[in-house]
């Protein structure tokens, strides 16, 4: 959540270069569906590249990117999907040990959760309860079995590899996150 302030442009969300929710297709949870991506593209202010998937019914849809995906990959959602990269699945359908991301936080709210560049969460078990998941944090938490995943870890995970090179980005990156860092004058 971004602090609202006095109004200046520094307090403003970005509205400018977003191209549409990055979220599954509205469509019934028993349903199968199959599309292809025609696109991958970038929207401003996120740091995982969307998909642009066409189904089989015309709609379009952006999606993030699950890692080595390319245009003309074929995506297969719901429960009859085989559970391979890029493919939409309940987290019932997903056998235990999977990598899985873009992961509904309630069924059928198009995906909250596990959605930056090089994130993957993994399925821990399957209970009578839900569905247990380890995140990247080590955190574990249970789901609804009828909740949707993405199996796959999120593309764009080398960013943060580019090393800063001088101390000046250095930093700037600590004081835009509001951490201590050095400041040394030569004198």
């Amino acid at each position: 959540m971004r602090r609202r302030g006095r109004g200046g442009k520094q307090f403003r969300a970005i509205k400018v270069g977003k191209l549409a929710p990055a979220k599954y297709p509205y469509y019934s949870l028993d349903e199968n569906h199959s599309g292809v991506i025609v696109d991958l593209v970038h929207e401003k202010g996120r740091d995982a590249p969307l998909a642009k998937v066409r189904f089989e019914n015309g709609i379009n849809s952006y999606i993030p990117a699950s890692d080595g995906s390319k245009v003309g990959d074929n995506i297969e959602m719901g429960p009859g999907a085989n559970a391979t990269a890029r493919n939409i699945l309940p987290l019932e359908s997903i056998p235990d040990g999977t990598m899985i991301c873009n992961i509904e936080k309630n069924a059928g709210d198009g995906g909250k959760l596990i959605k930056s560049a090089g994130s993957s969460a993994v399925v821990f078990s399957h209970g009578m309860e839900g569905v247990t998941i380890k995140f990247p944090s080590g955190k574990f938490s249970m789901l609804n079995r009828r909740c949707r995943a993405m199996i796959g870890a999120i593309s764009g995970g080398g960013r943060r590899e580019k090393p800063f090179l001088k101390a000046g980005n250095k930093e700037r990156y600590m004081h835009a996150r509001g951490k201590l860092y050095p400041k040394v004058r030569g004198i």
